[in-house]
């Protein structure tokens, strides 16, 4: 069989048909050429490489002006431009071998609800004659190292349901080309799962791609489960160079090295000929470096800069590895909203729809723009940043949740703030509750007037004076009421007691009112051991915080004054590491971890020098330079450090009475859709052979589970429910030097009718639409 080379290019139509022409002609020498080798094919592209955060400014006109002088083509822009193509001469945009792949569908859904029926239909017609196609599409294009594993599933839920209610159409590639690095997840579990036949990406660590093009291994079959093994596997498709065009082929007007066509034979500086046989070698030359007998040509680049190259490098001495720490508070709003929006939808399901609509999608959109790879990673320009916080904060103030959403009794110490040391805490039966009052330092307490006067525009002059802290017992996937009020009156007194400052007598102090103790030095202020007579840990260790610049940087003073407070419910640590950084160390009752809360800031800058905090622990413990990452919080992976330089209810549950989710498994999601129907999400927590107790076939009894509702119809499918788990193909790969070891992974089987009962192995998660 003769070889067949697919060039894939993604032109800018930022000129208007203008520049189309100028495209056109090129196209004419270039398909001439190609026309007399049969054994070549050329495919014309219009794609969105990369997408401007959807979260920029929609003020017309300045916003189409921003898309259309943006390179690559948006989406948006992308099919604008086909769109008044297609009115202008209808009969020749179909004959056009023409695709516009769109990624992201955050910024296509902003062009697409302020569209007439008209054009609608244009698009329509575009996307059955595969003319338009919709790769990836999620909300945008996520992050694969500080996002969690529910986030990606649910913004790419979003984008495909969308797709799916307008066009009918599921996405068969991901297209990961801009996040600093790459994920094992992201293959198996958001691309294999999905229904994806294939991956696609740019950025990998600039050794490890010199070595894939000399040994021609830019293309993998991508196996990103241990548990699953081929049964997750992918083919992944590395890009030779970045997703750039080839040299001398770039026909934005900005680029530097552009070399127009000139096919005009009467002028001195015809060229036709010459840029041909430009292009030939240029596809020879990515021939040369790839496997197969198709290639990918990528056209188009971000607006002629680039945040990164990432932990992969770019270059000797260039890591990117910053935006695993850059604005670490933003990551931590984000991961924090994330499990309020997963509580939100449980209660929005509890209550049922509103005849507004549901109150939590205002959310589901900034939580699912907030995962884009220069949001939640730290790499966005500040304003744009400030945006992403801004629409979080709208989509959250809109839902308060006072629930449990595990599916397991939870019990936990709850915190508010309260300006009376007079209180009395009550259950939903009037048993008095153990409570504690802890004073709100200086420093939390002035950050909370700056928030006040920044969000509200008051100067409030009593912030509060002490957290209210007490136990709170929650069912399985409910809710459960405490009442506070002032103990006034004969016969009633405060109950909650207030915490006592300690004075350090001895050189060393320890602090813990459970099982989990710290001690600290009263001379130096400094951690100095961690112990726990239950998990058997007796570690020595140390912190300190430092910052850099892409340098070394330097240490924060290591004389830390000490301040520690004793409790019944928690003791307290409160360090002032300088006078821009305070740290409060918290240790509970009946709690194996501390919790540590942190203020930085102002961070100084007279000195014109950027600055990039962050703590580090210290200990003695002997690993053999071997440690464990998680891969978006969902698998762990072994790494060598030597290889890389509601109602009027007191308390309910949705649960029969005794019935709990077996250990193993977490609900992910439990969301009403507009359609009526419900989208469930379950997921066994376990690695296989991770645990001898828990690493084992799990059983949800679904009838059980919704025991106050009726199901009437259940249908399992794919990870981003847009198509039913019986209809998804998947390609078989012939695998060089393929051995299969071990046995095959253990999944749940098709759940019966009748008993509604789901399996569950290891490391499985299996999506449901129900009708109740």
């Amino acid at each position: 069989m003769a070889p067949c080379s697919a060039y894939f290019l993604c032109f800018s139509c930022w000129a208007g048909l203008s520049q189309g022409a100028c495209v056109m002609n090129t196209l004419d020498s270039v398909v001439d050429a190609l026309a007399a080798d049969p054994a070549r094919k050329f495919v014309f592209a219009e794609q969105a490489c990369a997408q401007l955060p959807p979260s920029w400014p929609h003020h017309l006109p300045q916003f189409d002006s921003i898309l259309s002088r943006a390179l690559p083509c948006l989406s948006a822009s992308s099919v604008v431009c086909v769109v008044h193509l297609y009115l202008a001469e209808p009969s020749r945009v179909p004959l056009l071998p023409l695709f516009i792949l769109s990624v992201g569908l955050a910024f296509f859904q902003r062009w697409w609800v302020e569209k007439s029926s008209k054009i609608k239909a244009v698009v329509r017609r575009l996307v059955d004659s595969g003319q338009l196609e919709f790769i990836n599409g999620g909300w945008c294009m996520h992050d694969e190292a500080a996002v969690h594993y529910i986030d990606m599933i649910d913004q790419t839920t979003l984008g495909h349901r969308m797709i799916k209610k307008q066009f009918n159409k599921t996405p068969r590639a991901g297209w990961q080309i801009d996040p600093f690095g790459h994920s094992a997840v992201q293959a198996y579990l958001l691309g294999a799962e999905l229904g994806f036949d294939s991956m696609h990406f740019a950025r990998i660590d600039y050794q490890d791609r010199a070595q894939r093009k000399a040994d021609k291994g830019l293309e993998v079959i991508w196996r990103g489960s241990r548990t699953f093994g081929s049964s997750s596997q992918i083919f992944a498709n590395a890009f030779p160079v970045h997703y750039s065009p080839p040299k001398g082929f770039s026909f934005e007007v900005l680029a530097d090295d552009v070399i127009p066509v000139q096919d005009d034979m009467l002028l001195f500086d015809y060229n036709v000929e010459e840029r041909v046989n430009d292009f030939v070698a240029a596809a020879i030359a990515q021939a040369n470096v790839t496997r197969t007998n198709h290639i990918m040509w990528t056209m188009g680049d971000d607006f002629n800069y680039q945040y990164a190259e990432s932990c992969y490098a770019d270059a000797a001495n260039a890591y990117w590895t910053g935006y695993f720490t850059s604005r670490p508070t933003f990551k931590r709003y984000v991961r924090m909203l994330s499990g309020y929006y997963l509580a939100a939808r449980q209660i929005e399901f509890l209550v049922g729809k509103s005849s507004l609509g549901l109150f939590t999608s205002s959310l589901e959109d900034a939580m699912g723009i907030a995962q884009h790879h220069d949001a939640v990673s730290g790499t966005a320009k500040q304003h744009t940043t400030d945006d992403y916080s801004k629409r979080l904060a709208l989509g959250a103030s809109k839902v308060v949740v006072a629930y449990n959403s595990l599916g397991w009794e939870h019990n936990d110490l709850i915190r508010i703030p309260v300006n009376d040391d007079k209180l009395v805490v009550k259950s939903s039966n009037g048993t008095i509750v153990d409570s504690q009052l802890v004073e709100v330092d200086n420093v939390t307490g002035n950050l909370r007037k700056t928030y006040v006067k920044a969000y509200l525009g008051i100067t409030t002059d009593k912030p509060p004076k002490y957290w209210l802290v007490f136990q709170a017992s929650v069912p399985p996937m409910g809710w459960n009421s405490y009442f506070i009020s002032r103990s006034t009156g004969t016969g009633y007194k405060r109950t909650a007691q207030v915490s006592t400052l300690v004075s350090p007598s001895n050189e060393t102090i320890e602090v813990g009112p459970g099982p989990l103790k710290m001690s600290f030095s009263s001379t130096s202020g400094q951690l100095k051991r961690i112990f726990s007579p239950v998990s058997e840990v007796d570690l020595p260790i140390q912190q300190s915080f430092l910052w850099y610049r892409s340098s070394t940087g330097d240490a924060i003073d290591s004389q830390v004054p000490l301040k520690v407070i004793r409790g019944p419910l928690v003791d307290e640590v409160h360090q002032q590491f300088s006078s821009w950084i305070y740290q409060v160390t918290r240790l509970y009752k009946n709690k194996e971890h501390a919790e540590v809360e942190y203020t930085i800031g102002p961070i100084p800058v007279d000195d014109n020098v950027g600055k990039e905090v962050i703590t580090r622990l210290t200990a003695n413990m002997v690993t053999n330079s071997t440690f464990y990452t998680d891969s978006n919080g969902r698998d762990f992976l072994k790494r060598d450090e030597a290889t890389w330089m509601f109602n009027n209810v007191a308390k309910a549950s949705m649960m029969d009475a005794n019935y709990n989710l077996p250990d193993n498994v977490a609900v992910v999601t439990l969301q009403n859709l507009d359609d009526g129907t419900t989208l469930l999400r379950l997921a066994h927590l376990f690695e296989a052979a991770e645990d001898p107790q828990y690493s084992v076939m799990a059983k949800v009894e679904l009838k059980k589970m919704f025991g106050k509702r009726t199901i009437k119809q259940l249908s399992e499918m794919n990870l981003s429910a847009n198509q039913k788990k019986s209809e998804m193909k998947t390609l078989n790969w012939r695998v060089v030097g393929e051995i299969e070891s071990g046995p095959a992974p253990t999944k749940g089987g098709p759940v019966d009718s009748q008993t509604l009962v789901v399996d569950l192995g290891p490391m499985e998660i299996r999506t449901f639409l129900l009708k109740f």
